[in-house]
């Protein structure tokens, strides 16, 4: 079994496809996904991308995915170090990357930016080998 770490761009570009992943792969994510998620979908209803039937669906779908969601204190304290030894501003990505360090084989995100900056640290891979 392969454990993939998504961020919230890919938890809602797979909600957006209703995109389906294969049952020898396991979903992590850090609990704050469900934040990310929730604030990215009301920005695209305030933006009018959406409307808020859409982004319920949305968020709905992924509320039923089996993302094995962590927060605990060593994450934290992974995030803390790796937002550091990346000069990071903030740890919110920095936790996906500890969160891949600690019990993921890989993170996919469709950040190119973030995906650049953490090849040396983890194992990045396309969204493609979801599904």
């Amino acid at each position: 079994m392969t454990k993939y770490v998504i961020g919230p761009d890919v938890a809602m570009l797979l909600a957006v496809n209703q995109a389906g992943i294969r049952d020898e792969h396991e979903i992590l994510a850090p609990t704050l996904i469900r934040s990310q998620l929730l604030s990215l979908l009301y920005g695209a209803v305030r933006r009018g991308e959406m409307t808020k039937k859409d982004a319920d669906q949305q968020l709905n779908y992924v509320r039923g995915l089996r993302i094995r969601l962590l927060g605990d204190r060593v994450l934290q304290d992974v995030a803390w170090k790796i937002a550091d030894q990346l000069g990071w501003s903030d740890t919110f990505d920095a936790e996906y990357v500890a969160l891949c360090q600690l019990q993921g084989d890989a993170l996919i995100t469709l950040d190119g930016r973030l995906a650049d900056a953490v090849k040396d640290l983890v194992t990045v891979a396309p969204i493609e080998e979801l599904s």
